[in-house]
């Protein structure tokens, strides 16, 4: 593959995002990897840099860097929390955190090296939403945030498709990951209680996303733009037992 390849990939430290940094390193990617912390793994085509995504201006900053210094063709935009609360306990600073590092961190990403897409009329911009998008309890702010992906996404897609650029969305439901665990502890009951609600039967796993997202990465998925994909074993459905 070729060394055009570069892929900004943000909350690759760890869980999904590193199961989609360690795909795109094994199909021949360098990848500029944006979290909070360093990874605590390494590999000769990955570039770790860390930056709060919660700061616009840091996120900004890093941007306008990494794209002067690397010509970017993906960005995939992981990096999440969830902020769990009932109504009563969700505040506005919630909302605006979550739109900062969902939403406004996506924008920036993606302003910062859409010139150099244009000019070598290829990109690929795939945005990591949540099945937790159409509703789950205790989600306010990580629903509304994650489900403002769609709409951005969409859009964007039909301002960068005559210049070889696709944007995509994809949507994992339940994933054990160290975030997935904060709010569900490792051994409780809870996990295999969950994982029986799924259609398929099990809780997803990291590499089932970074397939996912492997595939609107291609090349060849040209014609494959604006869509969502729920990588959710079936949670995403919806059904009743008669």
């Amino acid at each position: 593959m070729s060394e055009s390849n570069v892929a900004i990939v943000t909350g690759a430290s760890g869980g999904i995002g590193r199961a989609i940094a360690e795909a795109m390193l094994a199909a021949g990617y360098r990848i500029i990897s944006l979290d909070r912390r360093l990874p605590d793994w390494s590999h000769a085509r990955l570039e770790p840099v860390v930056v709060d995504l919660f700061d616009p201006k840091a996120t900004a900053d890093t941007a306008r860097d990494v794209a002067a210094r690397h010509e970017v063709s993906h960005i995939v935009h992981n990096a999440g929390i969830i902020r769990p609360n009932l109504i009563e306990q969700v505040t506005v600073d919630d909302i605006a955190a979550l739109s900062q590092l969902h939403l406004g961190a996506a924008l920036t990403l993606v302003q910062a090296a859409l010139p150099g897409m244009k000019q070598r009329h290829f990109g690929r911009i795939v945005l990591i939403a949540s099945r937790a998008a159409l509703g789950a309890a205790t989600r306010t702010a990580y629903s509304a945030t994650k489900s403002g992906m769609f709409g951005m996404a969409r859009t964007w897609a039909l301002e960068t498709a005559a210049h070889g650029i696709t944007v995509n969305v994809v949507a994992p439901g339940p994933v054990e990951t160290d975030m997935f665990h904060e709010v569900i502890p490792q051994g409780s009951p809870k996990v295999d209680q969950l994982a029986r609600s799924i259609p398929v039967g099990r809780i997803g796993r990291p590499n089932d996303v970074a397939r996912a997202v492997m595939f609107f990465a291609s090349r060849d998925a040209d014609f494959i733009t604006g869509q969502s994909l729920y990588v959710c074993g079936g949670a995403s459905i919806g059904s009743i037992a008669l």
